[in-house]
């Protein structure tokens, strides 16, 4: 059986919660800020496609989806040293937030 996962991350402050997830993941994986596979254990690559999708010139590329009602947090996240490993259309913000309702 081929075990992948797709996570989704929405609400206030959850999208900042869930880079310190891939941050660990990435650590685990080998997988360097920008995707790249940096590791130094074959290991690391095992099962790496249930957590990433390879992209382009061996790229890692997270399986999620991150969303948010405020644009500041996202732009946060992007702006972050893990931004970069995300696609860019899977971020999914609003105009303006929920003002902490």
């Amino acid at each position: 059986m081929d075990w992948t996962a797709v996570n989704e991350e929405i609400g206030f402050r959850i999208p900042v919660m869930h880079i310190e997830f891939w941050e660990i993941i990435s650590d685990e994986h080998g997988i360097d800020p920008t995707g790249m596979y940096r590791g130094d254990n074959d290991l690391q690559l095992e099962r790496i496609e249930v957590y990433y999708n390879e992209a382009a010139r061996g790229k890692y590329v997270p399986r999620a989806i991150l969303v948010d009602l405020e644009p500041g947090t996202m732009d946060s996240v992007r702006s972050g040293p893990f931004g970069q490993l995300f696609r860019p259309d899977n971020f999914v913000f609003g105009q303006s937030g929920a003002g902490e309702d």
